[in-house]
């Protein structure tokens, strides 16, 4: 998958004439307004401090990658797609500057992420066009630990029908919502099992778990809408549903 990637980043780069190109990425532990402004809910995992928010500049448009290992680098796009990829954060690295470029194109867009009130909007939408599409008795899997889209699919179907998986272990076996939180290592094929539709957070592209879970989908024959902003670009290239309704 990130061969297919790679391969559709240097093909964008060439025929853009942006190879040469420098590109500015930083990272570093965003402060809340920062990150995601003023949020009534607290439990974002963005506001714990797990995650950070790595984001990427290219001739003034911005991409972004969610990532546990932050990093810095600034260099030319050809330096980019030579990255190895061997961890989080030189997979962020690379995707962050994958959505800049794609945005600063216009191929891709909604790169930035939502703030204030408009993750609580942002959650509403997904469950309502989710529920809307595929039934009130559906079952929900949700992989990744969103507080905001678990809360309300929960109030829209019983908490039964609604499966989360998380790889933090401060919330596996925790009782979230009304909802058991499954180990996302243990427990990935019986989300899709036991699911009718699925949504997955964006960054499991950079946690190298998305491939995975396209395979169980199309095994099983479930559909899958990942969020957020650091699959932007990627969904375009590998052609993944993609739910994200107040990202700039």
């Amino acid at each position: 998958m990130f061969n297919q990637l790679k391969s559709s980043f240097i093909e964008i780069a060439h025929e853009s004439g942006l190879m040469e190109t420098e590109v500015n990425i930083t990272a570093r532990q965003l402060t809340p307004r920062e990150a995601i402004g003023e949020t009534e809910r607290k439990d974002f995992p963005l506001l714990q401090g797990k995650e950070s928010l790595m984001q990427a500049e290219f001739k003034g448009a911005i991409g972004q990658a969610f990532t546990d290992i932050p990093m810095n680098f600034k260099g030319k796009i050809k330096d980019i797609v030579e990255i190895k990829l061997s961890n989080n954060g030189e997979r962020a690295l690379f995707i962050s500057a994958l959505n800049a470029v794609m945005r600063h194109l216009e191929k891709a867009d909604k790169t930035i992420h939502c703030k204030n009130k408009e993750p609580e909007m942002c959650a509403k939408e997904i469950a309502k066009s989710v529920i809307n599409k595929y039934g009130i008795k559906s079952n929900i899997g949700i992989i990744g630990f969103q507080p905001a889209i678990i809360d309300n699919f929960s109030k829209i179907v019983s908490p039964g029908k609604v499966k989360v998986t998380d790889l933090d272990k401060d919330n596996i076996g925790k009782k979230k919502y009304g909802i058991s939180i499954w180990d996302g290592k243990t427990m990935e094929e019986e989300i899709f099992k036991t699911s009718d539709v699925l949504l997955a957070t964006g960054s499991t592209i950079v946690n190298n778990c998305l491939e995975r879970l396209t395979i169980y989908a199309e095994k099983y024959n479930k559909p899958i809408y990942f969020y957020g902003t650091t699959i932007a670009g990627p969904a375009i290239i590998l052609n993944l549903k993609r739910l994200c309704f107040n990202a700039s």
